[in-house]
């Protein structure tokens, strides 16, 4: 498979890991720190601990922007949005300057909101045309679906073609319409990280280590640095 793999012993474990390793890189860094993010239960732990006592007073937030991977096309205080989760769990809490968070717009129509979103996206990289020297994230965080999709990059969906537009409006695959980055602008990052959890996945990151799948989350190709942060049960090891 691609990238390199370190195996944590729970989701706490992770979760704790995931956010030294992202609050050690973020203090490194100069200038804005941008970080693109995921949804599900996973991160929702890396992002409440990020706010707890233990790490909001060393992690720079003044300095990070933050962006999301994919989102469902639903208004903002919908209980499946998120950017919802993501702002019950961290933003509201932390010391987030208003002008560093970048929702996914969730009115007009869901190719509208993707069309404005990508302008967001190169508002903030300075240019409509990636450079792979000039990563547009430091940090993208992914995660795995037990089917292999990633965002929402969803396994036969004409979205995973998709190499000019910088987001997409998925509209086939799921109840909901989702809005998703498509490869090009996730790999444009210096550090992809897939947090995976869970024995449930174990059966699908088995597939993926073995090398040679063709689902979605095994055909992520960043420009910098793939990790797979993987507690012990999704490794198969409990």
């Amino acid at each position: 498979m691609n990238g390199r793999i370190e195996t944590l012993p729970d989701p706490a474990a992770l979760a704790h890991y995931v956010a030294d390793w992202m609050t050690s890189a973020a203090l490194a860094a100069k200038g804005v720190f941008r970080v693109s993010l995921s949804g599900g239960s996973t991160p929702k732990a890396l992002f409440t601990l990020l706010a707890s006592d233990e790490f909001i007073g060393r992690f720079p937030w003044a300095r990070v922007a933050w962006f999301w991977g994919d989102e469902r096309f639903v208004p903002y205080d919908h209980p499946e949005s998120n950017y919802r989760m993501t702002r019950e769990a961290m933003l509201a809490k932390a010391p987030v300057p208003p002008a560093n968070i970048h929702p996914v717009p969730a009115d007009g129509t869901p190719d509208d909101a993707a069309a404005r979103y990508e302008r967001t996206l190169q508002a903030a990289y300075g240019d409509a045309v990636l450079d792979p020297a000039k990563p547009l994230f430091d940090i993208t965080l992914l995660g795995l679906g037990t089917d292999g999709h990633t965002a929402s990059l969803l396994p036969e969906d004409p979205v995973l073609q998709e190499r000019k537009r910088w987001v997409a409006a998925v509209s086939h695959g799921r109840p909901e319409i989702r809005i998703t980055m498509t490869y090009p602008v996730i790999e444009s990052s210096r550090h992809v990280a897939f947090l995976v959890t869970g024995k449930e996945k174990a059966a699908i990151f088995k597939t993926i280590r073995a090398g040679g799948s063709q689902v979605p989350a095994a055909r992520v190709r960043p420009v910098g640095e793939l990790i797979w942060f993987v507690d012990r049960p999704a490794a198969g090891e409990g």
